[in-house]
């Protein structure tokens, strides 16, 4: 139907998460309207990205060099910890300016089914750092999901064999801040349940 670099574009778009046939068209075709430096920017901006970024040696962010940014950053406190699965679920937290300790990234979560095992991620090396740099807490902020829990459960129970004093957390759920109660399911409404604090 099109041109052979054209459908090739096409296909390479489609690859992309939440991108479907109809929207890689789309995209591939504004790439086409705009001035071919604004293309080649972003062509540019990919094979950089591809090539400069890695994961950071402490925290397994990512990293433009051996470190990441938060764990040059000597403001943060190397005593607190907050455990998420992948990089991008450090933004987040971090746009909340709630968090000023450090990270560490497991690169997924623990799941039987698809062969992700204790191996897989990077649980040993969390195990190495709370003993190592004397962690007070740790925060286990993995997304509530059954693989997520599973991975909660494990780390904090890893956690806790091998430095029984660390104090280890789990981040809150339950309802969303503006949210009706009738229109939450009942597993969230259990959640905000069980998470009941004192006012």
């Amino acid at each position: 139907m099109y041109a052979a670099p054209l459908q090739r574009l096409i296909g390479e778009l489609s690859k992309l998460p939440g991108i479907g046939t109809r929207t890689a068209q789309r995209l591939a075709f504004h790439i086409l309207r705009v001035q071919d430096e604004d293309a080649y920017a972003l062509a540019l901006a990919i094979r950089e990205v591809k090539e400069k970024i890695g994961l950071c040696e402490e925290c397994f962010n990512l990293a433009e060099g051996p470190r990441c940014p938060i764990c040059q950053d000597a403001r943060r406190d190397p005593t607190l910890l907050c455990v998420v699965e992948e990089p991008a679920d450090v933004f987040p937290i971090e746009r909340t300016h709630e968090w000023s300790g450090r990270y560490h990234v497991l690169g997924g979560a623990l799941s039987p089914i698809d062969a992700v095992d204790e191996e897989d991620l990077k649980i040993a090396e969390l195990y190495d750092r709370v003993q190592r740099d004397g962690v007070k807490e740790v925060v286990v902020a993995t997304n509530p999901t059954t693989t997520g829990e599973a991975t909660a459960l494990h780390v904090a129970a890893g956690i806790h064999q091998r430095a029984a004093h660390v104090n280890v957390t789990r981040l809150a759920s339950g309802l969303p801040v503006g949210a009706d109660l009738e229109y939450a399911d009942e597993l969230t409404l259990g959640r905000a349940f069980a998470g009941r604090r004192t006012l």
